[in-house]
């Protein structure tokens, strides 16, 4: 398995506050710019899922795996011969909100779903983190 793991500790953003901006997940575009739309029907929690289309992309039909309120989540998202997990992490420390992103491929295609997708997410996660906390505070 593949896995690349990218946190920073934000003092101005809450756990609840970044649970909130992704819990909405019908507005990711609004403040990720790789995302041209986003669709959920019903509740953040596990079981469910949603559509994201990236820009330049097909839709991908990713499901949520485990929900914690204010605290984290797992997603997924299967490609041909492979998945890649996506486990977001808020955690209170005394220093402030720690945000980790985890992104983690596996199967037999898995080589080639880095290369296409994950290795492209894992590089702009510095960029990322803190666009989703400057959203976050609006939350």
């Amino acid at each position: 398995m593949w896995t690349r793991s990218y946190s920073i500790v934000a003092k101005d953003v809450t756990g609840e506050q970044m649970w909130r901006l992704f819990a909405d997940v019908n507005n990711w575009h609004t403040w990720d710019d790789g995302i041209e739309s986003t669709c959920m029907n019903g509740a953040f929690e596990k079981g469910n899922h949603f559509i994201l289309k990236p820009k330049g992309g097909p839709k991908v039909k990713v499901d949520l795996l485990e929900t914690t309120e204010n605290k984290s989540f797992l997603d997924v998202t299967r490609f041909p011969l492979a998945k890649m997990y996506d486990n977001h992490t808020f955690e209170e420390t005394p220093e402030g909100l720690k945000i980790t992103n985890t992104i983690s491929v596996t199967g037999i295609l898995s080589f080639l779903w880095i290369k296409l997708v994950a290795q492209n997410i894992v590089n702009a996660l510095p960029a990322d983190i803190p666009k989703q906390v400057a959203a976050a505070k609006k939350y």
